[in-house]
């Protein structure tokens, strides 16, 4: 398609891990271009380019998608009913129009090629490009299982961010085409990825923010950090603040303010929000606040789940929506909830370690890892069909016990100490604050800590099953082997 295409997805594949890695490693990005040749036919040599080509699609897979773009069209009625002053805007609006079609049916085309070959991959395109006679787009892929585990905002619609993955993923794509409309002008024609990391993060958030800002009102993620990054007499800002339309009716009025408080006025909200306590929040649009109320019981017929921004401590809060917690903020950088493992991601991964492994031998497992989870210093939870001669062969480095069955009230107090619990996976425990060992692994990284690159070198290299769930302190869970 062009000279540099190569570079380009590399450094897109590269850009994308980036990003991605700091909201959920497990997310898996994969990035490829497909070009479409605008003056050839399907079944033309290259009216399709797949880059790489080594990847696992082929051009042929995609020999459909203008004849599905051009159904799409049939289908949405005739878009030339709308005529601008001017021939070239017209012209403009209809080839953008075309241009959407085409990156609905590739998605389309994807979707259906992952169902068929039981893919666990979710595909986004990008709007394609026009660029030296082919149509470009990009398309990001992510691990299905992943990112579905994530909650998604109700009431969606095109266009718009349904959890902070989502508006992660819009604005990459944003960044991409902008980088190929850029190779199209300048001289070098080498696309450019250089925008920081927790920059498009934030980008995301602000993007997360202004969808469920009444009246698409701009400013509310700014705002909220203008708010956490100040104290009050002191302290530090701790608080609720519904987001909602004015006069709701799932809100029950507790004070009203005579004249509402701008968003922009940060000191005033802070101090504010010292009037938050339980279920009582401040109320606001995104705009203004303007008092006090709480929400109704979910019994009441008027209920309806609202956004609720968490301010938690200094510079930092979190929003969540019917209980789901879609992002947390520190320092202006906004980031996934951790602290849970999926349960069917832990029964699926359960049985693959532990065929023989009874449904209710898992949930009782399931229970301990859940409980490993709230270690706030982090802690691994081994289990092993060798458990027993493990803690033995480990004696010189661990505390070994008295079997005894892990309750999750003990597993509690013996993941205080550092070093591994080890159990087996009828939940019987043989030795705590155990250092592992194990070979090296390709699979290692670098830039995650001791704890999980030594339970992943303990996993890999054990010569019984095992299962690990790691807890780092810096809040990352990790289910090995993932």
């Amino acid at each position: 398609m062009w000279e540099h295409q190569s570079l380009f997805r590399v450094s897109a594949q590269l850009f994308a891990e980036g990003i991605f890695n700091l909201l959920d490693r497990n997310l898996r990005p994969e990035v490829f271009l497909l070009g479409f040749a605008s003056s050839k036919e399907p079944d033309e040599p290259g009216a399709v380019i797949v880059e790489p080509a080594t990847t696992r699609y082929s051009p042929l897979d995609f020999k459909d998608v203008k004849s599905k773009a051009a159904t799409l069209e049939t289908d949405t009625g005739p878009q030339g009913s709308v005529y601008h002053l001017h021939p070239n805007d017209h012209d403009r609006l209809a080839k953008h129009h075309w241009y959407e079609l085409v990156c609905r049916a590739t998605e389309s085309t994807l979707q259906s090629l992952a169902t068929s070959r039981h893919e666990n991959r979710r595909s986004f395109c990008a709007v394609p490009v026009s660029l030296q006679g082919y149509l470009v787009t990009v398309v990001l892929q992510l691990s299905a299982d992943c990112y579905d585990a994530y909650y998604n905002l109700p009431k969606s619609t095109a266009g718009r961010p349904t959890n902070l993955p989502h508006a992660a993923v819009i604005e990459f794509l944003h960044d991409c085409n902008r980088a190929l409309r850029e190779a199209d002008t300048v001289d070098n024609d080498q696309p450019v990825l250089d925008r920081d990391y927790n920059e498009l993060l934030r980008s995301a958030g602000r993007r997360l923010m202004l969808r469920v800002a009444p009246a698409g009102t701009h400013g509310l993620y700014d705002a909220c950090n203008g708010v956490a990054a100040l104290r009050h007499e002191g302290d530090e800002g701790v608080g609720t603040m519904l987001v909602s339309r004015r006069l709701h009716p799932a809100i029950v009025p507790v004070l009203t303010l005579e004249t509402p408080v701008p968003m922009r006025d940060h000191r005033s909200i802070r101090k504010l929000l010292e009037l938050s306590e339980g279920h009582t929040a401040l109320i606001s649009d995104a705009s203004h606040v303007f008092g006090l109320g709480q929400l109704v019981p979910e019994s009441d017929g008027q209920y309806e789940p609202l956004v609720t921004v968490h301010f938690t401590n200094h510079y930092s809060w979190e929003m969540s929506h019917a209980g789901h917690v879609l992002m947390r903020v520190v320092s202006n950088t906004p980031r996934l909830p951790q602290g849970q493992v999926a349960a069917d991601n832990f029964a699926r991964t359960a049985r693959i370690v532990f065929p023989n492994l009874s449904l209710d031998s898992i949930d009782y497992l399931w229970d301990l890892a859940q409980k490993a989870t709230t270690q706030p210093t982090g802690t691994i939870l081994v289990i092993s069909t060798g458990a027993a001669k493990e803690a033995l062969r480990l004696t010189r480095q661990c505390f070994r016990v008295v079997p005894r069955i892990m309750t999750p009230s003990v597993l509690r107090l013996v993941t205080n100490i550092d070093g591994a619990v080890l159990i087996e996976p009828n939940g019987m425990c043989h030795a705590i604050g155990a250092i592992l060992d194990g070979l090296a692994t390709e699979k290692g990284d670098s830039s995650r800590g001791s704890r999980y690159n030594s339970a992943l070198r303990y996993v890999n290299s054990s010569k019984y099953p095992a299962l690990a769930v790691v807890v780092s302190e810096d809040g990352w869970i990790d289910l090995l082997p993932s």
